[in-house]
């Protein structure tokens, strides 16, 4: 009696198992539950190096710019929609400056939406260290996809 209960039991807790370790949903970026525009502190180490983006699938492809750091240290992010516009929930942006500092902010869903994030600014006609900027499109399914992990320098007015 005890046997014909236990290799269900034992079946049914390999599957959960299984089912735990399968998941192909990227993790969002940390900090990103309550997107703000304004900077927040990063604890441990910032890590400046750009790391590997997700590849969507070409229904859901989505575009969004990050544009070239101005003079002022100001960086462009503008979301350009693409086949999977309709299907586009949230797009978060994560801004990693030299100092370890963050940023986050939210970009809109519609054609044309645009942020502007606060990068270093250099100091007149040298270039600056390179901030990262890293961009997370997430779908009405739930999937979360980083699709831009970019570093942009300063650009000096001459």
């Amino acid at each position: 009696m005890q046997s014909k209960i236990f290799v269900p039991i034992i079946i049914l807790c390999a599957l959960i198992a299984c089912a735990g370790c399968t998941a192909t949903q990227s993790a969002p970026p940390p900090g990103t539950s309550g997107v703000s525009g304004t900077p927040t502190v990063k604890e441990g180490a910032s890590s400046l190096v750009p790391g590997p983006t997700d590849s969507m699938p070409d229904y859901n492809a989505v575009t969004v710019d990050v544009g070239e750091k101005d003079y002022l240290g100001i960086i462009p992010v503008i979301f350009q929609g693409g086949k999977g516009l309709g299907a586009t929930k949230k797009i978060d942006v994560k801004l990693t400056r030299v100092d370890g500092s963050v940023q986050t902010a939210t970009v809109g869903t519609m054609k044309g939406d645009e942020v502007e994030l606060q990068g270093t600014r250099g100091s007149g006609s040298e270039r600056g260290q390179a901030d990262r900027v890293e961009v997370w499109v997430t779908m009405n399914n739930g999937q979360t996809y980083k699709i831009v992990d970019v570093l942009r320098e300063y650009r000096s007015r001459g």
